[in-house]
């Protein structure tokens, strides 16, 4: 299969190996688990359980609210001891609407309704239900609600679904190890979303530094002839959405437009095994696969870890790291992880690895005035100037950064890599994203404001022009009954005088 190219990017150190060849282990239950009800992009989830009420595994525990939602269940059985707020899987600490659960060790599920059915045999519309019952969200780390991309058919005349394990962030191996692991029940995933999708063509894309993954699922997909497997060049931002699509089919998506408007939707190997769990064995997503890994980490691999177990537990169960070298604790990737305000945050379901990272790693270095050698520009995979998108952020001229291409940038990292004057570019980037984001809330706000008080006031104008109308009407008839009074009296006079006469 032809693959084609994509501009910029770099090719960072993997330090895969770190972890790669550690079989998936299961970490025990911690004594409690914190579930976040905003795990995912869209509105948060609402609480249908109580404190003190005992629940089995897989048992709805939130549902999702309007559009852009997803519940949340519980990952095992045990009481509700606790509903309120938690600290949050995040940089700033903040604190997050959280379910505490306290397991009660004997793994009881919620007894189905029915039996599974088979998925090909159900229509796109009941397959979407069904994923969206389970509180399916990308894996990757994008954390969209997974049903809302499988409806796209409805919306997009689609042809093409790729599978994105490129995994193309150091360290990051747990889709690696799914895909070597669980290759038969990923394709069905994939198999499953494709028959919802209505696609013809589905591709799998794997970086080449993943050989295993590569075999192990070329062998899963040899029955079925719609699905190729391709193997990436190894290259930062591989796994990017769109750069992606446009390696494997050719098409650039339009900027601020959705891959599905070229026909493609993109979804995550971790992503199809969910829906593998959730169609054939109904179990909603209750765990996922995390990677541990960086220099400081005494026992890199990769772990099942129920969703709401704190960070804590699960480096404790890891084997923990080295506090004398460790030097910085980010969740996700090197490229565009965050860093951890508080270890004791859960694990939620866009968190896909855990990494101590050494002062060597980490590379921190004081920051010098730009030499303006251009490097930022010739890795962004985007087209971007980064330079002048930075200057113009620091400078507080966030319309400037704007104009400069800001809303297309991903954030990958790759300019502040390659940067000689160690500038943090993608800080000043999020922090203009940010604070443009504010300002088009406040501006959205006054024009809701604005339509408010323009209705409130036309509704009173309505009010008034009816009780106008009704006190009119009401004149008019008071007018008309005087006159019909009137006419009466006269008529009753007329008649009686008439009556005096004819009896004279």
């Amino acid at each position: 299969m032809k693959l084609f190219s994509i501009r910029g990017g770099v090719h960072p150190h993997d330090h895969k190996h770190l972890s790669a060849e550690q079989p998936i282990v299961a970490i025990p239950l911690p004594p409690l688990l914190h579930i976040p009800l905003q795990q995912h992009i869209g509105a948060m989830a609402k609480p249908v359980v109580r404190r003190g009420d005992l629940v089995r595994k897989g048992q709805l525990i939130a549902r999702a609210q309007g559009a852009i939602s997803a519940p949340v269940h519980a990952p095992t059985s045990g009481r509700i001891v606790g509903i309120g707020s938690y600290s949050a899987h995040h940089p700033s600490d903040l604190k997050v609407g959280a379910i505490t659960l306290q397991p009660d060790g004997e793994e009881r599920w919620v007894e189905p309704q029915e039996a599974p059915p088979d998925p090909f045999t159900l229509s796109a519309e009941q397959i979407t239900r069904r994923v969206a019952e389970a509180g399916i969200v990308g894996m990757g780390g994008a954390t969209f609600p997974s049903a809302i991309k499988l409806n796209l058919g409805k919306r997009f005349s689609l042809h093409t679904l790729v599978i994105n394990g490129a995994e193309c962030e150091p360290y990051l191996t747990c889709d690696d190890r799914l895909m070597r692991e669980y290759s038969a029940e990923v394709v069905d995933g994939v198999r499953i979303m494709a028959h919802a999708l209505g696609v013809e063509r589905v591709i799998l894309a794997i970086e080449n530094n993943k050989p295993q993954a590569q075999q192990a699922m070329r062998a899963a997909v040899a029955a079925f002839a719609e699905m190729t497997v391709v193997g990436l060049p190894t290259r930062y931002p591989m796994g990017s959405e769109r750069h992606l699509v446009q390696v494997v089919t050719g098409e650039e998506t339009p900027a601020r437009c959705l891959t599905a408007e070229i026909g493609v939707v993109v979804h995550n190997t971790a992503t199809a095994l969910a829906v593998h769990q959730a169609m054939r064995h109904q179990q909603p997503l209750l765990s996922r696969v995390v990677t541990l890994s960086g220099g400081a980490m005494r026992r890199p691999g990769n772990y099942r870890v129920a969703i709401g177990t704190p960070v804590t537990w699960l480096l404790e169960q890891g084997g923990g790291f080295d506090e004398a070298r460790v030097a910085r604790i980010i969740s996700g990737g090197p490229m565009m992880g965050q860093v951890l305000g508080d270890l004791r945050a859960p694990v939620v379901k866009g968190c896909n690895a855990i990494l101590a990272l050494t002062r060597e790693e980490v590379g921190e270095q004081a920051e010098h005035p730009c030499i303006r050698c251009a490097r930022c520009v010739e890795a962004c995979p985007c087209g971007l100037l980064p330079l002048e998108m930075a200057r113009r952020a620091r400078a507080g001229d966030l319309d400037g950064a704007r104009t400069f291409g800001l809303g297309d940038c991903i954030s990958c990292g790759s300019c502040a890599y390659v940067c000689p004057a160690r500038i943090p570019l993608v800080q000043y980037f999020n922090f203009a994203k940010g604070e443009l984001a504010n300002r088009d809330r406040a501006k959205q706000k006054q024009l809701e404001t604005k339509r408010l008080a323009e209705q409130r006031a036309a509704r009173i104008e309505r009010q008034q022009a009816e009780k106008k109308a009704m006190m009119e009407r009401r004149k008019q008839e008071m007018a008309a009954k005087k006159a019909a009074e009137a006419a009466a009296k006269a008529a009753a006079e007329r008649s009686e005088e008439s009556s005096e006469e004819s009896t004279a």
